[in-house]
């Protein structure tokens, strides 16, 4: 506990840093925040062309998802290193290697929650008369929702982690308290800048988590039965 709250060398983290860089902290959070959901929704809207020509064109399944699957196993240093002598460092260097990451989940989970939607169901709205536009909007993308959810908390929390590399391109949120901490040896803002990533993470999964429940109440419905 000695080593928590000291201010000496020996110190996990010196509070009188925190206390004194808390307008820091919160710019960092506002950034780290922006990053992340601009990430996402970019690459939300592109997962969703990307699922309707894959839903149009089933041939297209596997050459979309195998492009994506590369740019997801390519390393985010190596990726960002490409990236900077094309697109300079900055937000857009830090968007474009973002967005790459997030294209695998997002396109999969989409792909399979309207492909999960039963057959029997789809004939049922058929035979109701829905067209297939409003049976598309009204019931597929409906009872996919999960499914879509689940990829977009998956896609955030990856992001809000690979935030923190783009500090290397000028954009980091908490990665430039990270890499402050690392180039000056000194723990306490790399302590502050991983903490805060955490706790951004978890606090978007349980925000998409209570997204789900209020867009699903048939599901709640389904498990008290």
């Amino acid at each position: 506990m000695t080593a928590l709250l000291a201010n000496d060398a020996n110190s996990l983290v010196w509070w009188s840093w925190v206390r004194g860089h808390t307008h820091e902290i919160w710019l960092a959070t506002g950034q780290h925040f922006r990053l992340t959901v601009v990430a996402v929704l970019i690459g939300f809207l592109l997962s969703t062309l990307l699922a309707a020509v894959v839903l149009r064109f089933r041939w297209t399944y596997g050459p979309i998802l195998s492009a994506a699957n590369i740019l997801y196993t390519i390393p985010s240093l190596a990726l960002f290193g490409f990236l900077i002598p094309i697109t300079h460092l900055g937000f857009r260097t830090a968007e474009i290697g973002l967005v790459s990451y997030t294209l695998l989940i997002l396109t999969r989970n989409i792909v399979t929650g309207i492909d999960g939607v039963s057959v029997a169901v789809k004939e049922s709205a058929d035979g109701m008369g829905f067209t297939r536009w409003r049976r598309f909007l009204s019931v597929d993308l409906r009872l996919a929702t999960p499914a879509i959810i689940a990829g977009v908390r998956i896609a955030s929390v990856t992001t809000v982690g690979l935030v923190t590399i783009t500090a290397l391109v000028g954009e980091g949120g908490y990665g430039v308290f990270i890499l402050d901490g690392i180039n000056r040896r000194f723990t306490t803002p790399t302590v502050v800048g991983a903490v805060c990533s955490v706790a951004l993470a978890v606090t978007l999964d349980v925000t998409f988590v209570l997204i789900e429940r209020l867009l699903t109440p048939w599901s709640r419905r389904g498990i008290a039965a």
